[in-house]
């Protein structure tokens, strides 16, 4: 498919000023979606997300169209998102897709946590990403697209189903399904939206600005608004900057304050351990599709010896509990 030549006959129907498209370029992608950059001829920057044609989305992965809906019901709610422009039609010619405007800051994580451009706001965003989760958790989840709905202990079944799968012998791994499943909280009185991947590394952040922007939508569902908390204090997004557990770069009391004080620290680190487990199976997953010969990318490979990082997360997690 010549992506970037539908764009240019797709630009009248992103702007009014607009008789074409330049600057095409793939950003990033993998065998289910791709990422290009582009820029209409009146000066429009955007962004074009698509599935490749024959690409399968993941199991828990969400339609492109539910994912722009949720993107506006997010940008009606106030919370920072790129505003999306237009969903494409088969006419398009681009298959399944989007289109939304682009943001400029910085998503790289090691950067955010460190580089001192960002160290102006690196103070205020711990309390921000609670304030933003809060709008997200409050849109009215009547009129949203069709969402699976999950809580504590179906993730929990749902991950050892797939630890299971693969066969592994990983004693931490298996203590931790254990201790997790004899904690684990129950569902919400009122199950909300939850981004699903809400991390340092699907933010955009400006080094004046700060938080301007929550990408990757793809994951979303209706759950317990404590997971969406949960999963960006998991180790593995802080980036080496482990003192700092909200994302590298703030604490859970702004978190929380952030949030509106509603979620108890006890049910955030449930959902924190319980993040840093699912990542060690996916982490075990993607060595597995490496070594099957599925995907034989390097960065495959290097992703699944991440697994004896989340187990040296959950020790500390299970001693300190």
């Amino acid at each position: 498919m010549d992506v970037a030549a539908a764009l240019d006959r797709l630009a009248p129907r992103l702007s009014p000023a607009a008789t074409g498209a330049r600057n095409a370029r793939r950003l990033s992608g993998g065998a289910s979606l791709e990422t290009w950059a582009f820029d209409l001829d009146d000066g429009t920057p955007l962004i074009l997300r698509r599935r490749p044609d024959g690409a399968l989305p993941r199991d828990t992965a969400l339609p492109l169209a539910s994912e722009a809906d949720l993107i506006r019901a997010a940008d009606a709610a106030g919370a920072p998102v790129p505003s999306v422009v237009h969903v494409c039609a088969p006419d398009d010619a681009l298959g399944e897709a989007y289109v939304m405007h682009r943001l400029e800051g910085e998503t790289l994580g090691r950067r955010i946590v460190r580089d001192e451009a960002f160290a102006g706001v690196r103070p205020d965003l711990a309390s921000r990403c609670g304030e933003v989760l809060a709008r997200i958790h409050a849109i009215p989840v009547e009129g949203l697209p069709s969402l699976t709905t999950s809580d504590a202990r179906g993730e929990l079944a749902r991950y050892e189903a797939l630890y299971r799968q693969m066969g592994a012998q990983r004693p931490i791994l298996e203590a931790a399904f254990r201790w997790l499943e004899s904690i684990a909280p129950p569902p919400p009185e009122r199950p909300v939206l939850v981004h699903g991947d809400f991390r340092n590394g699907n933010l955009m952040i400006h080094p004046k600005l700060g938080l301007i922007g929550v990408l990757d939508w793809e994951l979303a569902h209706l759950g317990d608004p404590a997971e969406d908390l949960g999963w960006m204090c998991v180790n593995s997004w802080r980036f080496g900057e482990w003192r700092n557990p909200v994302g590298g770069f703030g604490g859970y009391a702004d978190l929380l304050a952030g949030h509106g004080g509603d979620i108890t620290l006890e049910r955030v680190k449930f959902w924190q351990a319980l993040g840093s487990l699912k990542w060690g199976v996916m982490c075990l997953m993607m060595y597995q599709s490496f070594a099957a010969g599925a995907d034989r990318s390097i960065e495959r490979a290097m992703i699944g010896r991440r697994t004896s990082e989340t187990e040296i997360d959950l020790v500390a997690l299970m001693e300190a509990a």
